[in-house]
């Protein structure tokens, strides 16, 4: 038999926090909540995914360099998530990259467009459809 991945099912965070995380996450991403608990929630991600979030009392930031990927519309929409991060709650912009910062919890999040082409190809057809994403095409190849 082989394994055959669909997709990634969810993401799973830790924060210090639960209802500050759930209000930062609510109100920089317009995250849907599916469901909480004693310590958790759980947010819709696009279509077929979620993120869970874990509290733990006493923790310290994370200075790794893992992080999870969150897909926005377009530049437009990443500047505003930049602007809100870094005005509103005071957090500071990994340089080098468009817009990767850390909650503050430490979770290190990197915010990407449908426009990027390279990661465009890992959104099911249907979402692209919604979003009303085009490319243009090359005249000469008439490749997009």
């Amino acid at each position: 038999m082989t394994v055959q991945v669909y997709g990634c099912n969810h993401v799973a965070i830790e924060v210090g926090d639960i209802e500050k995380a759930t209000a930062f996450y609510t109100d920089v991403f317009g995250l849907e909540k599916l469901d909480e608990g004693e310590g958790d929630a759980f947010f819709k991600l696009g279509e077929h995914q979620f993120l869970a979030m874990f509290e733990r009392k006493g923790m310290g930031p994370d200075q790794s360099n893992r992080h999870f990927g969150i897909m926005v519309r377009d530049e437009e929409q990443i500047a505003e998530v930049r602007d809100k991060v870094s005005g509103k709650y005071g957090l500071k912009l990994i340089e080098g990259f468009r817009c990767d910062f850390r909650d503050p919890w430490g979770n290190r999040i990197q915010v990407v467009d449908l426009h990027d082409e390279s990661l465009i190809w890992l959104l099911p057809y249907r979402e692209v459809q919604k979003a009303g994403v085009e490319f243009e095409t090359d005249p000469v190849t008439g490749d997009r």
